[in-house]
């Protein structure tokens, strides 16, 4: 039997389009709100702690353009008295206008390199604390909220988005202030040269700003979908690469490629569109401009034969409208650097509007201290309700009292909410209602260094970070000396392999852990979580990345490890809860069977029956 293929998206297949393109409408809907003005207050609080040096860059900008715009006036004195006193044998107006011409062209040029040097400096301090921003506010943010928002998208967050930003910053915005003050300069020296003229030439700029506006609004539609299309396009490949390993066992690369194809098409489509209304708002700015330029130098040219308009002050005229429209263009850019920018930009305040769903308590509490004989805590929930935000409730009230130093074993069927419990004692969540308490204190009313201090969680992930195997271990407590490490390592069973590694405790795990295998990875973690030396010990499903001998092998370590300290062990393999002194069997977020193991063995309920297929499986 032939494996199903899938085949490569043609022309032919256009028709299926729309079912993409609706997971790409779904994922701009999927995006996150930005509360009003978000965006605006954002960019004060970026600008705020510069505020000295963007005053000073826009002074050097309203100086250098000063400089600039000298050089038509100059022009215009050299044309009207200039060379009429050269004639007369007069060579000092002409002199002064060509130094006058010499030091306008020195002024701006120091100017704009002053300008330059100044500005960069402010645009990298932005994204410097812009991108420091998303990173440690993403950390803070809860669990439930990486679990609904993936990281292709706050990867496109600060890496796409900012660098649209960056674009503006760098090359835009200096274009805007440009085009405005040369509106500004000029409006003022035409109305002062010639007041006619200089009206005339302002009502000209009217059907520009119509224009702008136009296309501002437009692109600022086009560019939204732009960056929503980016963002899918990076969370495809992010998604793609980091299941890798099923994608190659399943044979996904063909129908991952087709939808990835999907997506780059639609990303270059609205690429398109972009560039679309650039060339349209770019035609039609220069038919506009040339037309004005046209107009008002045929009407210049007849006023001056009528000896009612000087010719230099119609050259100087002309030379500042094609200064005023030249750059029209350039502000086509800016604004296509603009709309992209405002469109990340609400991106990223919608981003770090969130607020966490597990937040800091505004007056926190400290644990009761602990006598050095009894390290564990007493753990109570209290009419603990809880529910998903995608789903009904997990967990209807729920009442459960582990007392200090027991180890207790939590069983059940895949969806009993075992790990809905766990979450819960490691603040990962907050009860939909009710309470969770440690040593009489509520969960919310601790500080997080205070709680991961009291708890730690032991996932079935076993999460490694690039760096030393002693880094790793270490990150339960960063002061702790090579020695600590070590005794770590030994006490949970690890000193052995990581010993036999090429660099021992010094040799690099790479990313996620991958020069080990996943048992070893999961024993780092172990020995992670009893250097913490925590009060109450979270193992979800710990220990099922491990072989029988491994397995053996840490739960003889966990016998002394957990005594005295209050656990809480997530277990489908039965062969763990032999170290328990208390099993729950949970169904449907109830407690549906409480005892030791022994007790519950010799019983008839579910964990006698859960106990027994287990057994037989061994035969």
């Amino acid at each position: 039997m032939t494996a199903p293929t899938t085949k490569a998206p043609t022309a032919d297949d256009e028709p299926e389009l729309p079912r993409h393109e609706d997971a790409v409408d779904a994922f701009d809907r999927d995006r996150l709100p930005t509360p009003p003005r978000a965006t605006s207050l954002l960019l004060r609080s970026l600008l705020a702690p510069m505020k000295a040096r963007v005053t000073l860059t826009t002074f050097l900008l309203l100086l250098q353009q000063a400089a600039v715009q000298a050089g038509p006036l100059l022009v215009a004195y050299a044309i009207d008295r200039a060379v009429p006193a050269f004639r007369d044998h007069d060579n000092g107006p002409l002199i002064a206008v060509g130094a006058g011409y010499l030091l306008s062209a020195l002024a701006s040029g120091g100017l704009q390199y002053a300008f330059i040097l100044v500005s960069a400096r402010v645009n990298q301090d932005v994204l410097l604390d812009l991108r420091g921003r998303i990173f440690r506010h993403a950390q803070a943010l809860s669990i439930d909220f990486h679990e609904r928002y993936t990281s292709g998208r706050l990867i496109s967050r600060s890496t796409t988005d900012v660098e649209s930003l960056r674009e503006l910053l760098n090359e835009g915005l200096q274009e805007l202030v440009t085009v405005i003050l040369s509106f500004l300069y000029i409006s003022a020296l035409l109305l002062w040269l010639d007041l006619a003229l200089g009206a005339v030439a302002v009502a000209s700029f009217v059907p520009l700003y119509l224009l702008v506006r136009g296309y501002r609004r437009r692109a600022g539609r086009v560019y939204r979908k732009r960056s929503t299309a980016i963002a899918a396009v990076i969370v495809k490949f992010v998604e793609t690469m980091n299941g890798i390993r099923p994608v190659r066992a399943f044979r996904r690369e063909a129908a991952n490629d087709a939808d990835f194809a999907v997506l780059n098409k639609r990303h270059e489509r609205v690429n398109g569109d972009a560039l679309l209304e650039m060339a349209r708002y770019v035609v039609t700015s220069r038919l506009v401009a040339n037309t004005a330029v046209a107009g008002i130098v045929l009407w210049g040219a007849y006023r001056v034969a009528q000896d009612s308009l000087e010719l230099g002050v119609l050259a100087a005229a002309v030379l500042y409208l094609r200064r005023l429209y030249d750059p029209i263009d350039r502000l086509g850019m800016f604004l296509n650097s603009y709309q992209s920018a405002a469109a990340s930009l609400e991106k990223i305040a919608g981003l770090l509007a969130q607020t966490p769903t597990v937040p800091e308590p505004v007056t926190p509490r400290q644990l009761p201290a602990l006598e050095s004989q009894h390290p564990g805590r007493e753990v109570v929930f209290d009419g603990v309700r809880f529910a998903y935000r995608t789903g009904g409730e997990v967990l209807p009230r729920f009442d459960l009292t582990l007392p200090a130093g027991q180890t207790v074993a939590v069983v059940g069927s895949t969806g009993a909410g075992k790990s809905t419990l766990a979450k819960l004692l490691a603040r990962f969540y907050d009860p939909s209602d009710g309470r969770v308490l440690l040593d009489g204190v509520d969960l919310r009313d601790l500080a997080v260094p205070e709680l991961r201090r009291g708890v730690v969680m032991v996932t079935q992930e076993a999460f490694l970070f690039s760096g030393t195997v002693a880094e790793n271990i270490a990150i339960g407590r960063p002061d702790a000396t090579r020695e600590d490490i070590e005794q770590a390592a030994k006490a949970i069973g690890a000193h052995d392999f990581i010993s036999a590694l090429p660099d021992g405790y010094d040799t690099d795990v790479r990313k996620r852990g991958g020069r080990i295998s996943a048992g070893q990875r999961q024993l780092v973690a172990f020995a992670r979580a009893l250097l913490a030396d925590p009060a109450v010990l979270i193992l979800d499903e710990a220990t099922s990345s491990l072989d029988i001998p491994g397995e053996r092998a840490v739960q003889r370590a966990m016998a002394t490890v957990l005594k005295g300290r209050t656990a809480v062990v997530i277990a489908h393999r039965l062969s763990t809860v032999a170290i328990a002194d208390r099993v729950l069997v949970m169904e449907h977020g109830r407690i549906v069977e409480d005892g030791t193991p022994a007790e519950l063995v010799a019983g008839t309920g579910r964990f006698a029956d859960l106990h027994r297929a287990w057994r037989d499986s061994l035969a």
